[in-house]
């Protein structure tokens, strides 16, 4: 997806994991706003398809935050918390999940010519069942698609203030 095509698939960080994701956009603004603009909460609610809610947001030390979040997938609300771990502007955001769902999300910047290199990657975490060893392929192409949306719902963020 970079510079707004799509890649098709995944890089090799995600490699063979059915659960794992990772792609990148071009953002038109330097990492200062796009980092400000992900350091809130209530904006990856906007940009993240299924994230139907997001509440008690708590502060951390490291800058970063916790908070508790609605996750909507298949029809079925999921509830958990995520624990942002690194929080370092301009150019790091990396996100723990815990509850049912559980992960965690990488979220790098780099200033690049037209803007900011946005690179999102994300292993998830599923209970082990038949579901999830036949529905692999399916569970892949479903978190490619959902982070494919958020970085592009992110880069028109910008687009739409320019």
């Amino acid at each position: 997806m970079t510079d707004g095509g799509d890649s098709g698939g995944v890089d090799a960080a995600a490699g063979d994991d059915p659960f794992a994701a990772s792609d990148a956009v071009t953002v038109a603004a330097d990492p200062e706003a796009v980092f400000a603009f992900l350091d809130d909460p209530e904006n990856h609610a906007a940009i993240t398809p299924g994230l139907t809610d997001v509440r008690d947001v708590e502060p951390l030390e490291n800058g970063g935050k916790r908070l508790a979040y609605t996750y909507r997938m298949a029809g079925v609300g999921v509830d958990g918390e995520i624990v942002q771990t690194v929080h370092d502007p301009p150019e790091r955001h990396q996100f723990e999940l815990r509850g049912r769902l559980t992960g965690t999300i990488d979220l790098r910047l780099a200033p690049v010519a037209g803007g900011t290199e946005l690179t999102y990657a994300a292993t998830y975490g599923l209970p082990e069942n038949a579901l999830t060893r036949v529905g692999a392929p399916v569970i892949r192409r479903f978190n490619e698609r959902q982070l494919r949306a958020a970085l592009r719902n992110v880069a028109a963020e910008f687009e739409a203030n320019e």
